[in-house]
């Protein structure tokens, strides 16, 4: 399975405490494939550091590198497909690119989506995912 995780979906899934971190441990434990692109880890880097720390992110950064299952993707197209936070293109451009089965956000921007015929970009949640990664 190929995802695109959301930064805040990522942030949130770092702390061992959280509820959200058995998604952090199928990425490590190699149970799905995450895409990303530069732009895409810069962002990670720069909310992390902001959020936490730079100590957690460049800790959070170094582990995701050396990831066999982390697929850098190239994007050569630009879909421009959310409007409300053009920011959040990045994701949606790197899903197409990657032929991902999923973006996994709790952004509501991303819902635009739902109604795009043409690419077809599916989102899910981080609590479905979840219950996805535990088999529920």
């Amino acid at each position: 399975m190929r995802v695109v995780l959301d930064t805040n979906v990522l942030l949130a899934a770092l702390p061992h405490t959280s509820k959200s971190h058995v998604i952090f441990l199928a990425l490590i434990e190699g149970t799905y494939e995450a895409c990303l692109t530069s732009d895409i880890l810069n962002e990670y880097e720069e909310v992390f550091q902001r959020k936490a720390n730079a100590q957690v992110a460049a800790l959070a950064l170094d582990v995701l590198e050396i990831l066999p299952n982390l697929v850098l993707v190239n994007k050569y197209y630009f879909w421009q497909l959310i409007s409300a936070d053009p920011d959040d293109n990045k994701f949606v451009d790197c899903a197409i690119a990657a032929n991902a089965d999923f973006i996994v956000t709790d952004d509501r921007h991303f819902h635009v989506l739902e109604d795009v015929e043409f690419p077809k970009v599916k989102i899910i949640s981080s609590s479905a995912f979840l219950k996805m990664l535990k088999g529920e």
